[in-house]
């Protein structure tokens, strides 16, 4: 261990780290630790002046390994590898020690306690670089085509833009004509355009690029190999299933959504003139915009909110809100009104989220006659027939202190919210991870929101929860450049910090295969002997193998044993 040379540099980040930590204490403690030969501080590490001075140090000390202790990798562990690529330096023989979130900022009332930990957090940090080797990243050479599986409105713009950019696409869509449910509907809001016509022209584009091919009637059935090279193998229906076998760099999953089916008798459901939302959508795409019954015109409609969506009860609630439902209903009543400027329209709603610039379309709803009624949760509206057969809305309107409204009406419109499409075939096929409300989940909303942890796999549009239709159309093109930007390239690099498993230890007892969540081990051969091998394209690095290896046969690169037993060693060492 002091053979080696390393630099460590503490942040002040402002205040944000020395107003907590004695940052000089810091330093003056972790000087002295075997093989440091620089210990400095900064008011911010992150700074092109800082940078610059690691790269000079780095170069005229010799040094063969870093630690910048500030704030969490999340945000600079990038920056810094690459001050140690320019340097020359390994950038995996650089540590970044996080001691503002797990310091400063979680001990604002010990400053003492924050400091010793900062100090022995360092001490673990300075402990695992000196044993750190250099390490070179996997490059992966990549096929410029990508597979998106789904053709609604989301995987047909990802197609067209995929295209543009000299991608080849292959695009599966399941049902037996493009479009997804934008190709059902009329006008849509805030554009006023008709979805049909929308559709019509993204179908249009699809059909006239050479680089797009357009399976209908087909399901994505099998995938193998990793980012960059997948072999996916495709079923096409018809009189005969034929099998399409391909090679992509990388799947964008647009499989969209479900609309919420209420149980019979749920506000009224099954009474006749009780409709959903999407029903009554239909209702007045298909008659001009003036909305009849059973050939009767409607004259009064009333609207029930957040049916089956912030549910709290029930075997499976779905507790998250819809999004768009509250636009969508409002746009709805704008149209009716606009067909009919006498129409009597009622919205009874818990919280009403005409979101950013759709507040706009609340307003013009009230502006033409909408009347809103805010309902309890506790005390949901009931909807009957009365006497003469007519169905009628009981509620209890808080706006006025919970005085009760008997409403009588030609139609009632439950707004109901989206649900996830059943995909479990196409989750087994591509081991996607499923979030707590059931749809498709990314990495990071806002960090990484159309990734996930499979490398290579993407999700767009409203498999990943619900969206209107600039939103689906935003989230592709997201895919689109992630996607670019691995494929344009020739070649992707993948972090070398994975399992890696000595073969003379391995007794192929196959515990660490049904431990990878990712099956990235597979059976291989080492010397005529069966053992267990490493697919280092498809590794995450999570460590999950290397505890249940009962031959102690499984090491983590970066995190070996020996790195982490000497980080705990150092971390308890006293401090005087």
């Amino acid at each position: 261990m002091s053979d080696r040379k390393i630099g460590v540099y503490i942040c002040h980040c402002g205040g944000n780290i020395s107003d907590y930590v004695d940052v000089k204490k810091v330093r003056e403690a972790v000087q002295g630790e075997p093989g440091v030969v620089v210990a400095k501080t900064a008011m911010f590490t992150c700074s092109d002046a800082t940078q610059q001075e690691m790269v000079q140090d780095i170069r005229e000390q010799n040094l063969d390994g870093l630690v910048v202790a500030s704030c969490s990798p999340k945000l600079h562990l990038f920056t810094f590898r690459e001050v140690a690529r320019r340097a020359g330096l390994n950038p995996y023989q650089y540590t970044q020690v996080n001691i503002r979130e797990q310091c400063s900022w979680t001990h604002t009332d010990d400053k003492p306690g924050a400091t010793e930990k900062a100090i022995r957090l360092i001490r673990g940090g300075i402990a695992r670089t000196a044993l750190t080797e250099p390490l070179e990243p996997i490059k992966i050479d990549t096929v410029p085509k990508v597979l998106i599986v789904g053709a609604g409105i989301a995987g047909l713009r990802a197609a067209v833009g995929l295209s543009d950019l000299s991608i080849s696409v292959i695009l599966v869509e399941k049902s037996t004509a493009p479009g997804g449910r934008v190709a059902g509907l009329g006008k849509m809001y805030p554009h006023g355009k008709n979805g049909r016509e929308i559709i019509s022209q993204l179908v249009d584009e699809v059909k006239k690029r050479k680089n797009i091919t357009l399976f209908t009637g087909a399901e994505l059935v099998g995938k193998s190999g990793s980012i960059g090279n997948f072999t996916v193998k495709i079923e096409v229906g018809g009189k005969k299933v034929e099998t399409v076998e391909a090679s992509v760099g990388s799947i964008i999953v647009a499989t969209g959504f479900e609309d919420y089916q209420p149980a019979a008798g749920e506000f009224g459901y099954g009474i006749d003139g009780v409709v959903t939302l999407a029903e009554y959508k239909a209702m007045l795409d298909n008659s001009g915009g003036k909305p009849a019954l059973g050939g009767r015109e409607i004259k009064s409609v009333v609207y029930v909110y957040c049916v089956g969506s912030r549910q709290q009860t029930g075997d499976n609630p779905n507790k998250y809100c819809s999004r768009y439902c509250c636009n969508a209903a409002v746009h709805a009543a704008i149209e009716s009104a606009e067909a009919d400027p006498k129409i009597r329209q009622f919205h009874l709603f818990r919280d009403m989220r005409t979101y950013g610039k759709f507040e706009a379309l609340y307003t013009e709803a009230r502006d033409k006659g909408s009347v809103f009624i805010r309902y309890s949760d506790a005390e949901p509206p009931e909807i009957q027939k009365d006497a003469g057969g007519r169905l009628k809305v009981t509620v209890k309107d808080l706006l006025t202190f919970g005085e009760e409204i008997v409403i009588p009406a030609d139609l009632v419109v439950l707004v109901t919210g989206m649900v996830p499409r059943s995909n479990n075939a196409l989750v087994d096929v591509l081991k996607l991870p499923v979030g707590r409300d059931k749809f498709f989940n990314e990495i990071h909303p806002k960090l990484r929101p159309v990734e996930t942890v499979v490398d290579g796999v993407f999700i767009c549009g409203t498999c990943q929860g619900p969206k209107n239709s600039a939103e689906s159309v935003a989230s592709a093109l997201s895919a689109v450049t992630q996607s670019a930007s691995i494929l344009k390239k020739g070649y992707v690099e993948l972090e070398p910090l994975i399992a890696m498993i000595d073969p003379d230890k391995c007794k192929i007892c196959d515990v660490c295969t049904g431990a990878c969540p990712y099956s990235a081990i597979e059976k291989g051969q080492h010397r005529g002997k069966e053992v267990a091998v490493v697919n280092e394209a498809v590794c995450k690095g999570c460590g999950g193998c290397a505890p249940v290896c009962p031959a102690n046969a499984i090491n983590l690169k970066g995190f070996t044993d020996d790195q982490m037993e000497s980080m705990i060693d150092a971390m308890l060492k006293e401090i005087v």
